[in-house]
């Protein structure tokens, strides 16, 4: 199992940026495959991105494709979503999750992911 930790969420004007990181511990960071996902109050959590474990294949859900970025830094045991022109919508909070796995594809489902953190809000106002 390993240990999720986000940060980097907050309000901030639509157009803004914010970048949010996930510091990951206890097992091996370069082992797992890892996503985003977000949840607004009510509805169900919804997919955001996805990285495999070497950082050579992503997934964006469509609405943040060419505005989201996710990355990771092995070396540093950390996952990063940068979100640019960001927009009312995207309001929500925001977790990482791992999953053990060195396949070369990604997770796109909660289902498949068994650690999360404990999410970070980010607040979008118009």
């Amino acid at each position: 199992q390993v240990q999720l930790v986000e940060s980097g969420g907050g309000l901030v004007q639509a157009g803004g940026s914010l970048r949010l990181s996930c510091a990951a511990s206890g097992r091996t960071f370069s082992s797992y495959g890892m996503g985003w996902f977000r949840q607004t109050p009510g509805k169900e959590r919804e997919f955001v991105a996805a990285i495999n474990w070497i950082g050579s294949r992503t997934f964006y859900l469509d609405s943040v494709k060419d505005r989201f970025t996710i990355s990771r830094d092995n070396a540093k045991n950390t996952l990063y979503l940068q979100m640019n022109s960001l927009k009312p919508e995207d309001t929500a909070v925001y977790y990482c999750a791992a999953r053990s796995s060195r396949t070369l594809g990604v997770a796109i489902t909660a289902g498949e992911y068994p650690d999360w953190g404990q999410g970070t809000q980010v607040t979008v106002s118009s």
